[in-house]
């Protein structure tokens, strides 16, 4: 199986005065490609410490992390951020748009940081907004559109740069129940196009549809399973 994250006895302190905070112990994951992977874990359980080291937000403090083949274990904010915007996709439960942009500007953004040609990123933008059943909005700035549009923009935004990885941290937690189940559908799309998806809640029903569930407590796993019946959801 061809891996997408390698982690390797990964330890995040963070310190406060004298005292040491163990926010992540020994922590050893992979996740492959095309899987589709919930985290959860309770308040302090340091599900959201790993979330910042899986999106290369954070760095560690002791261990391995091998981001599609390359060790970013070490690496400056430069080489973090350049890292992150070529492999990683966000989504986040405030969906950080940026008020002033149309929907097809905030997907776009990322492929102008990449340096993309102009032709080919309207091209790409183009073909992202239209998977995400939203190509009637996208001249439409944020306020104007609905929280289940703007989460479908900002699920482009992160498909647009091919990314290996498609890292969510509560997408659903500013939705309606109906509205989650949209979106949920829409991640079960992007898993069956062959993405690689790592979600964080602290949601059963959405951690349920991930093939697999991992569940940290106290800063380690303390069970990783698969998901025999993952909850379906249509688009």
């Amino acid at each position: 199986m061809e891996k997408v994250i390698e982690l390797e006895n990964i330890v995040k302190n963070y310190y406060v005065g004298s005292i040491t905070v163990e926010a992540l112990r020994k922590v050893n994951l992979t996740i492959g490609l095309n899987e589709y992977v919930a985290i959860m874990g309770p308040s302090g359980s340091g599900k959201s410490t790993l979330m910042n080291i899986l999106g290369c937000l954070d760095t560690i403090t002791e261990g391995r992390y091998v981001l599609n083949g390359t060790d970013v274990s070490f690496m400056t904010d430069n080489e973090l951020a350049t890292t992150r915007n070529k492999e990683i996709g966000f989504v986040f439960q405030t969906f950080n748009l940026l008020p002033r942009y149309t929907a097809f500007e905030n997907v776009m953004l990322p492929l102008v940081y990449a340096g993309m040609p102009s032709k080919e990123r309207t091209e790409r933008t183009e073909k992202v907004i239209n998977e995400v059943g939203l190509s009637d909005r996208s001249h439409h700035r944020p306020n104007e559109l609905s929280g289940g549009q703007r989460q479908r923009v900002a699920v482009a935004r992160a498909l647009v740069n091919k990314p290996s990885l498609i890292l969510a941290d509560e997408p659903t937690g500013n939705l309606d129940t109906k509205t989650s189940i949209e979106i949920m559908g829409l991640f079960e799309e992007i898993y069956k196009q062959g993405n690689t998806i790592v979600v964080v809640t602290h949601e059963e029903d959405i951690a349920r549809h991930a093939r697999r569930i991992v569940r940290l407590r106290d800063g380690i796993i303390e069970s990783d399973v698969i998901n025999e019946n993952p909850a379906m959801a249509s688009v």
